[in-house]
C-alpha cells in the first residue's frame, strides 16, 4: 500500500462566450493529451469556423456537424500559448469550455519575429508586464475588440506601453509584432 502519495498536477476548466454571428480571438491555456481542434472543440455548432494563422497567412477550417468534424483537418494543434479566430455563425451566444491541466514550471512560449497570434500559456489574467511578456522597443501587441483593435507599443526608452499597458483575459489571444524572434519565458507554480 503507498503511502504519502501526491500529486503536483493542477487540473482546471475556463469558459469563452462569443456572441451571435461574431469572432472572437481565442487562445488554449490548458494543456491536455490531445491539443488538437478535433480534441478541444468536439462539436461546436453546425458552420462554426476557426481560423489559425500561419505567419503569411491564415489556415481555415468549419465544423459539419453532418460529418461530425472539422473539415479539412480537425488534426491543427492549438497548443497553450497559441490562439485564433473562432467565428459563431449561429444566432446565439455560444460558449466554449477548455478542460486540462494548468502547466507549471519554467515555461517557453516561441515568438517569431513579425506577425504572430499568441497568448500566455497559463489561465491567468493581468498585464502583459505581470505575465513577463518579453518587450523590446518598437513591439506591438494588437488586441481583437470584436469590430477592430487595439494597437499598443512598447518604448524601451520609457519601459512603457503607449498609450497603456496592454491588459488580458483568461482564454484571450492576441497579436504580436516584434522585429526579431524571441522566447516569452515565464517561471508559474500553483500555489
Amino acid at each position: 500500500m503507498a503511502q504519502n502519495v501526491y500529486s503536483l498536477n493542477v487540473v482546471g476548466y475556463y469558459n469563452i462566450t462569443v456572441p451571435a454571428n461574431s469572432f472572437a480571438l481565442i487562445a488554449n491555456q490548458l494543456n491536455t493529451t490531445n491539443n488538437t481542434l478535433a480534441a478541444l472543440l468536439p462539436s461546436p455548432p453546425d458552420g462554426t469556423q476557426f481560423y489559425k494563422f500561419t505567419g503569411s497567412g491564415w489556415n481555415a477550417y468549419t465544423f459539419d456537424a453532418l460529418e461530425g468534424s472539422w473539415q479539412p483537418d480537425g488534426n491543427v494543434t492549438l497548443n497553450p500559448g497559441e490562439g485564433g479566430f473562432i467565428k459563431n455563425n449561429t444566432g446565439s451566444s455560444m460558449t466554449i469550455t477548455f478542460v486540462g491541466e494548468v502547466l507549471q514550471g519554467s515555461l517557453t512560449n516561441p515568438i517569431p519575429a513579425g506577425y504572430a497570434v499568441r497568448s500566455s500559456m497559463v489561465p491567468q489574467a493581468g498585464t502583459l508586464p505581470s505575465l513577463a511578456f518579453p518587450a523590446e522597443d518598437g513591439d506591438q501587441v494588437f488586441q481583437f475588440t470584436g469590430s477592430g483593435y487595439n494597437a499598443f507599443t512598447y518604448d524601451g526608452l520609457e519601459n512603457a506601453w503607449t498609450p497603456s499597458t496592454p491588459s488580458v483575459a483568461v482564454g484571450e489571444a492576441f497579436f504580436s509584432r516584434k522585429a526579431a524572434a524571441v522566447n516569452w519565458v515565464r517561471n508559474f507554480t500553483v500555489q
